[in-house]
Formats: C-alpha cells, sequence, structure tokens
C-alpha cells in the first residue's frame, strides 16, 4: 500500500483519482494538494544539495557583475565585506536557495500547474498553455538582460562616491540588490503579455491600447525609474526600452486579434443604437 503510494507520488499521476460520479470530491483535492506538496519539497531539497555542491561555479556567476564593476572602477573604491561569525553561513544558505528556486522553477511550477489544470475549462487550459510557453522564454530573456546591464548599474551607483572613499559593499547586501535587480527585469518583460491575455479576455481592446500609446510608454519609464532597485539612468533606459517594444508588439497582437474576432462575429463591436447587417 505505501510502495504503492511512493511509486504514485514519484510518477506524477494523480494521488487520488476521481470518483465514480467523474469528480474530485475535497478530501480528494486535499490529497492531491499534500502530493504536489511533498514533490516540491522533494525537489527543492535534491536542488538545495546540488546547489550546494556547485557552490563556487554558482558565487563567480553572482559575484561577477561586481567584479566587472570594481574593475572598472579601480580596485580600491568599494571593497566587498561579510559582517558577524554566521556571515559566511548565510552566504552559502543564500546563494543555494536563490539558485535552488531559480534552477528548478520548470519542476515545482509544474507541480502548481498540474494541481490547477483539472479545474479549468478547455479554452483555459489552451491559453494557459500559450501563456507558459511565451512567459517563461520572456522571463528569462529579461533575466539576462538585467545581468548583462547589472555591471554598469553597478559602476554609475558606486562612482558617485567621492574620490578618496572607499565603498563597503555587505555582500549579503548585494546579494538581495542582485536577486532583485533580476526578477524585476524578468517580471517586467512579462506585463505585456498580461496586456495581450486581457484582450484575448475581452477586457482591453487594440483600438484603446492605440489611443492611450503615449500615456503608455510615459508609464513604462515611470515604471521602470521606481522599480529599479539602483534608480540608475541607465538602468532604467534598459528595462523601458524593451518594454515599450513589447507593449508595441502586444498592441499589434491584440489589433489583429480585434480584427479577427470581428470578421467572426460582425455585429459583436456595435452599440445598442446601432443596426445590425441583418
Amino acid at each position: 500500500m505505501i510502495g504503492s503510494g511512493f511509486v504514485r507520488l514519484l510518477s506524477g499521476a494523480p494521488m487520488h483519482p476521481v470518483g465514480a460520479d467523474g469528480r474530485m470530491h475535497l478530501s480528494d483535492h486535499f490529497r492531491e494538494f499534500r502530493a504536489r506538496v511533498l514533490k516540491i519539497a522533494l525537489i527543492w531539497i535534491v536542488g538545495f544539495a546540488i546547489s550546494l555542491f556547485f557552490f563556487d561555479q554558482i558565487y563567480a556567476l553572482i559575484n561577477d557583475p561586481y567584479q566587472q564593476a570594481r574593475v572598472a572602477l579601480g580596485q580600491k573604491r568599494t571593497i566587498p565585506i561579510t559582517q558577524g561569525p554566521g556571515a559566511g553561513l548565510m552566504l552559502y544558505l543564500k546563494l543555494s536557495s536563490i539558485a535552488t528556486s531559480l534552477f528548478t522553477s520548470p519542476l515545482w511550477l509544474y507541480q502548481v500547474w498540474a494541481f490547477v489544470l483539472p479545474g479549468l475549462h478547455r479554452h483555459e487550459k489552451k491559453w494557459t498553455a500559450v501563456f507558459v510557453v511565451v512567459a517563461g522564454p520572456l522571463f528569462l530573456a529579461g533575466v539576462v538582460l538585467g545581468y548583462l546591464t547589472l555591471p554598469k548599474g553597478l559602476e554609475v551607483l558606486i562612482g558617485f562616491n567621492p574620490h578618496g572613499v572607499t565603498n563597503l559593499l555587505e555582500f549579503n547586501d548585494y546579494i538581495t540588490f542582485f536577486s532583485r535587480t533580476l526578477m524585476l527585469f524578468g517580471i517586467s518583460f512579462d506585463i505585456p503579455v498580461f496586456v495581450v491575455l486581457l484582450n484575448l479576455a475581452g477586457v482591453v481592446k487594440g483600438k484603446t491600447l492605440g489611443a492611450y500609446r503615449r500615456w503608455m510608454i510615459v508609464g513604462v519609464f515611470v515604471f521602470a525609474a521606481v522599480a529599479t532597485p539602483s534608480t540608475d539612468p541607465f538602468t532604467m533606459t534598459a528595462m523601458a526600452v524593451p518594454m515599450v517594444i513589447l507593449f508595441l508588439i502586444s498592441e499589434v497582437i491584440a489589433r489583429i486579434n480585434d480584427n479577427r474576432r470581428a470578421a467572426r462575429r460582425p455585429n459583436a463591436n456595435l452599440s445598442p443604437d446601432e443596426a445590425s447587417i441583418i
């Protein structure tokens, strides 16, 4: 009994199939939820152990943008430090946790999606799959762009210190700054995807997006200025320009979808005072 349940847990199959009436009861949902949580915990523990094994490579990857900024500014302008007797251990745990959450995200996000999937309608499943296929690569593209622009952002920020003043950077604070920057870049690249989804749901029309295009561009730059942790013009521009391009693409997609919808249902967009072609 226990062995078969463990095999079912690792296989990815639902721990409790639907009942004779074709529906899952509340207790079945709770058991399914527990099974998914256990699998996420197992994935995370294994990923954390692997991250500890490759700690040196992960540390070099995260430390490289800061070292590039140090070289550009001069090695003596800024010095990395840790504070407290347990700072080194916290550094290990923090870096390994970030790496585990990032590299195992396709696996644990799939477990979340698999738990929600049975409750969706057929068209909702289709658009959810489209969102996963498009949003995932866009998020990674934002993370990569954030990583590439981070050295210049650090150089600008640390460069505000006058000559003769040495910047002591607490490395745990740098890790927080690093992860927040990459996360915001990734999320910002996915915002236009939500705009397209709103259009597909009939909430926002392409014509409306075109009418407010200028204000949307201004809003993007304001969002980038507020959202970027470094607040420097270089990082803000690096985030805002791709977002504007993606917003313009989302407007084009919305207009194409509106035209396709209007061709299928020519009377759908008529006001109550207009006569239909019928």
